[in-house]
């Protein structure tokens, strides 16, 4: 089958290259032509053009920044299900709103395309060693016949349900990401207060009730205090958060904790940290900690 990846970014990048380095055939292009030719250099094929990509592939794999991107590059006048042949299958891994992925469908099939909503999720170190979570919604077939290549980026792939199910488990387990973020960087703002290394603490919180991933992750970043220019930056999760904020507000559910979390998340935003790293929501902590 020939593989279309579109977007190589923090996550585009580890994910192409493990479609590369395990045999797939694949075809490149992303708005960054050193990119594009530094994959061409480790033996890919390279696009000029979303169309032309598409023109060419028989499944098209996109790893975009934000909805208003995923959008362009998928509906657009020059985008992938525009010039995709028919029968093809197309497949976002963007954290986008499970309204646009329903739309992204919807063009899709009017062109006689498949489309797959499959977000991920592992961050960059598991996309570059190719062991990310993969939560696929759409036609069955459709999701069967990609499945091979998605098990090259991921060593967890799920099929998840009809149109939108796979975009409405990223948002769930990106729910978690949230609370679970700031609930940590609390934990380790009393750490701090009360003497307690927290290193020592994450060891302990490893055997405890209170351990969790984002404990686990957030923790040698917050000893070190190593917060700047990170490969998870928190616009990352801002974005995602607005778009559960949306997501709440439509289907009237209350999620208390998502929208303290998102404030806290929403200050780090103001303050221009985009690129800190989660953890650093420590910071906004200390802050409002100072001003009680």
């Amino acid at each position: 089958m020939k593989v279309g990846f579109i977007g190589l970014g923090n996550m585009g990048q580890g994910m192409a290259d493990n479609l590369l380095k395990k045999g797939a055939d694949v075809t490149v292009f992303t708005r960054t032509k050193a990119k594009v030719d530094a994959m061409v250099a480790k033996g890919a094929k390279g696009a000029s053009s979303v169309a032309e990509l598409a023109s060419k592939c028989e499944l098209i794999l996109v790893c975009l920044p934000d909805v208003k991107t995923s959008m362009d590059v998928l509906t657009g006048s020059d985008g992938a299900i525009k010039h995709a042949k028919p029968g093809s299958i197309i497949v976002d891994h963007s954290t986008v709103d499970i309204a646009t992925s329903k739309s992204c469908a919807d063009s899709a099939k009017k062109r006689g395309l498949h489309f797959i909503d499959a977000p991920i999720s592992g961050g960059p170190g598991g996309a570059a060693a190719g062991t990310l979570a993969i939560m696929a919604g759409g036609d069955r077939a459709a999701f069967d016949r990609a499945k091979p290549e998605f098990d090259r980026m991921g060593a967890n792939v799920r099929y998840m349900g009809p149109t939108g199910a796979g975009t409405a488990m990223k948002l769930i387990n990106q729910l978690l990401v949230s609370v679970n973020c700031v609930a940590a960087a609390e934990a380790f703002a009393l750490a701090n207060s009360a003497g307690v290394d927290i290193n020592t603490a994450a060891e302990i919180l490893k055997v405890a009730w209170g351990q969790s991933r984002m404990v686990e992750r957030s923790a040698p970043i917050t000893a070190a205090r190593n917060f700047e220019k990170s490969a998870a930056p928190v616009r990352n999760l801002a974005k995602d958060m607005g778009i559960l904020a949306s997501l709440a507000r439509s289907q009237k559910l209350a999620l208390p904790l998502t929208l303290q979390a998102k404030s806290v998340i929403d200050d780090m935003m103001k303050k221009g940290w985009t690129e800190h790293d989660i953890a650093g929501s420590l910071l906004i902590i200390e802050e409002r900690s100072k001003a009680m």
